[in-house]
């Protein structure tokens, strides 16, 4: 309650609300009670008095969502000082004033203009006040007032979301939470019910259940079983009021979708199965496929295959497609119809990750029975080894034996085999073999030295079936025979010092021999038996395949013998013994105190000052060097040298003279024109260039020639015409030489050799109207007759 002065407000509720206010008795001010204050005014000295007024307005509710006819009456507004007789005003300020609140300015009475909603609006603070009508002067304070909206059940819950999706592991327990759904309602929910909301389930039953308050939907039932049914779709329910008739209701719509768990065993379709093969079928070969079905899905489905056991474990596998969960099996080890026709495997499919929770259902794997047939198919023979070792000695005779290869047709029929030898591994055709029996024997002698080792190919083919054939590698190795005799390993280049002393090495010498004794090399040197006891030089066998050369006397002398030549005999221990005789060449030389070579050929000593080896390269070098810059020389001599078209200076004739000038080009004006050195009778037969157009001919006129000698005439017309003619010929823009001086001038010829040969007067007065150009030739020739003067 509040306490204001002079303006009372008195408010009616409209139709089911009745605004009450406090009995006159309890307010805090009378209205019988008045105070007077007395005081002099400062301009007359008039008692003042002042009235107190007290007032009371309390809180008011208007109903929302009003339908009547008219408009719905909210209160009046209404002050002691109102006469009746329409002096005041009454004016309403505040939210919604003049809008949706209106007043009578007379009366006082308010109206709400409009439809309110609480749930945009639920809250109006007005402000009222009466002033004179006259004056226009406030009568009563401004008082302030509140206006409350009402709330009615004008709206439906609303869940949050128009669609739920959910999903639970299928064969969970009854009670299982699943999802919570939510439901939201505009209304009061601090009035009446109307906000109050209640969830039920309308669709869905009787597999899940919904807690009326929460709105948490549970599972219903134990066990459900995904591979029986996967999906379901729950409609719930909200409705307010508590869930009273009459409450406002919406619905939405749960899918939930049962998860899969590893709850079903692998699961053959049949107990056995039947596949066959080929006996040539290879490793690895695919002969077909099984599959346990599991009604599981994903990882839960996952299928590994195995053979447990079965007499044909060792001979076939089994792997698993992981696209399809499928058994694929395959040949392991090749397959022999003769020796086995029937094998039978236990086959076990068991699931990869199976769940503890459901092993108390059983095992979760399954067996089935696979019986596979071997096919009988003509095969190729096969050799009784996979290949062939032969050893043979090199000294073997044509056509004799060296071994032997078998084959057999692997068949029941047997049929009968023929060999040959593959010539493509055997191009020298050194080895034959019988067709009949696989014997091989030698075509051709056998040398170790040349060829240690001979690797070829034997083919084993069904006489009956020629396309069934097979090979083999024969690998044969040629044994030594002691047949080559020992010889000297390297050319020794010996000496031995003019001043050399008896019992000096001079040399040591070593052997080889192309044979391999299985024992190794072992060789001995001794002189031949012409020359055991030589008076110059020994040869002592050092026992290691080695032997020395001594010398037998003090000095030796290059003037009387420069050379001695030294025949040693080497033999080796091999049966049969091989012998040879290396000669030894002996220099005698010139050698310092330290038996260091000097010279050794006779003519130094006749020589002593000689150029050295490095001199003579030199002197060489440059000989060669000036041989290539004469020979250059005169090669570019050549290619600069021209033939003269007239030899002889002295010829009567004119003579060409090229001044290798080219003008000035296009540009220079000045120049004297190209056209008049063209071949005029070239241009006459009209020969047109096949490369280029000219887009102007020259109209030149004809002249006598001034030459009298028809073999310069002639021959220059004939290379123009060679030219003209040719299809390689260069543009009109290329320069062209021919060695044709060109046609007379207008100004005819100054040549000495067409002139006047008596002393006649000629007047050359003609040659200044020719311009600056022949004006020097002008005053030369012009002053003839001051200089006969």
């Amino acid at each position: 309650m509040r306490t204001h002065s002079f303006l009372t407000v008195l408010l009616w509720s409209s139709v089911f609300y009745v605004a009450h206010t406090t009995p006159s008795q309890k307010r805090t001010n009378k209205h019988s009670h008045s105070e007077r204050i007395t005081g002099l005014s400062e301009n007359d000295g008039k008692t003042l008095h002042r009235t107190k007024r007290g007032w009371m307005w309390n809180q008011f509710f208007l109903l929302e969502e009003y339908t009547g006819p008219d408009t719905q009456y909210v209160g009046k507004l209404h002050t002691d000082q109102d006469k009746g007789d329409g002096n005041l005003k009454y004016i309403l300020t505040g939210d919604g004033a003049g809008s949706l609140f209106i007043i009578d300015e007379n009366t006082g009475d308010i109206h709400a203009a409009k439809k309110l909603d609480r749930e945009e609006k639920s809250l109006y603070v007005l402000r009222a006040k009466a002033i004179d009508r006259k004056t226009g002067r406030q009568v009563e304070p401004e008082s302030e007032f509140i206006i409350k909206i009402h709330d009615i059940n004008d709206n439906e819950p609303k869940f949050t979301k128009d669609m739920y999706t959910a999903s639970i592991p299928e064969m969970s327990g009854v009670g299982t939470s699943v999802i919570q759904v939510t439901a939201t309602d505009a209304d009061d929910a601090n009035y009446g019910n109307s906000a109050k909301v209640v969830y039920s389930i309308l669709q869905g039953q009787p597999y899940f259940s919904v807690d009326p308050e929460t709105g948490i939907i549970k599972t219903a039932l134990p066990d459900m079983s995904r591979e029986n049914r996967e999906q379901y779709q729950v409609v719930i329910q909200a409705k307010d009021m508590g869930g009273q008739m009459g409450g406002l209701s919406g619905t939405t719509t749960v899918n939930i979708t049962l998860t899969d768990v590893n709850d079903n065993p692998p699961r053959f379709p049949q107990s056995s199965y039947q596949f066959s093969s080929p006996e040539s079928a290879p490793p690895g070969t695919p002969l077909g496929r099984i599959k346990a079905n599991d009604p599981d899905v994903g990882e839960n489905a996952e299928i590994e295959y195995s053979i447990s056991n079965g007499d044909g474990s060792d001979m076939f596998d089994i792997i698993t497609d992981k696209d399809t969960q499928e058994g694929i099996i395959t040949v392991k080890k090749h397959l022999d119809f003769e020796n086995k026709v029937l094998y039978t495997l236990r086959v076990e499919a068991t699931n990869t990750h199976p769940d503890p929770r459901f092993l108390q259902l059983g095992p979760f794997k399954d067996t089935a029975l696979v019986k596979i047939s071997v096919e009988d198919i003509d095969e190729p023979p096969v050799f009784s080894r996979p290949w062939y070792l032969i050893e043979v000695d090199e000294d073997a005779k044509e056509g004799s034996i060296i071994g032997q290869v078998a084959a057999q047709d692997p068949d029941a029929a047997k049929n009968a085999i023929k060999y040959s030898v593959d010539r493509h591994t055997d191009l020298d055709r050194i080895f034959n073999i019988y067709s009949g029996n696989g014997s091989l024997f030698l075509s051709k002698p056998l040398d170790r030295e040349e060829t240690p080792w001979h690797n070829i190919t034997v083919i084993a083919t069904e006489i009956n079936n020629p396309k069934q054939s097979s090979q083999i590698p024969v690998f044969i190795r040629i044994l030594d025979i002691n047949d080559h005799a020992p010889e000297f390993a390297n050319y020794y280049e010996t000496f031995v010092c003019e001043n050399a002393k008896a019992g000096q090495l001079i040399q040591t010498v070593s052997a080889i021999d192309k044979d391999q004794p299985p024992r190794g090399h072992k060789f001995f040197f001794e002189l031949v038996p012409e020359f055991a006891v030589h008076p110059n030089f020994s040869v002592v066998d050092n026992k290691d395949n080695t032997a020395g050369i001594m010398t037998r006397r003090n000095g030796y002398s290059r003037s009387k013998t420069s050379t001695y030549l030294l025949p040693i005999i080497i033999f080796d221990n091999d049966y049969p013994i091989q012998s040879s005789t290396g000669t030894l060449t002996i220099r005698v030389c010139a050698c310092d105190s330290q038996g260091n070579m000097q010279s050794c050929s006779a003519e130094a000593l006749l020589l002593p000052a000689g150029l050295s080896t490095g001199a003579l390269v030199a002197i060489l070098l440059c000989i060669i060097i000036l041989l290539v810059l004469v020979v250059l020389f005169t090669a570019l001599k050549r290619q600069r040298k021209k033939e003269p078209l007239i030899i002889s200076k002295d010829d009567v004739r004119d003579n060409i003279v090229t001044y290798n000038d080219e003008g000035g080009g296009e540009e220079d004006t000045q120049a004297f024109d190209i056209g008049t050195l063209r071949n005029p009778e070239a241009r006459e037969e009209s020969k047109m260039r096949r490369d280029v157009i000219p887009e102007t001919i020259f109209q030149i006129r004809r002249t006598a020639p001034l030459w009298e000698n028809i073999d310069v005439q002639d021959f220059i017309h004939r290379r123009l015409k060679e030219n003209d003619l040719d299809p390689a010929a260069p543009p009109y823009d290329s320069l062209a030489t021919y060695a044709y001086e060109g046609n007379d001038s207008i100004a005819n010829s100054l040549s000495s050799l067409e002139s006047l040969t008596t002393e006649g007067n000629q007047d050359y007065d003609y040659l200044s109207d020719w311009g600056p150009r022949f004006k020097k030739l002008a005053d030369m020739y012009g002053g003839e007759d001051s200089d006969r003067d």
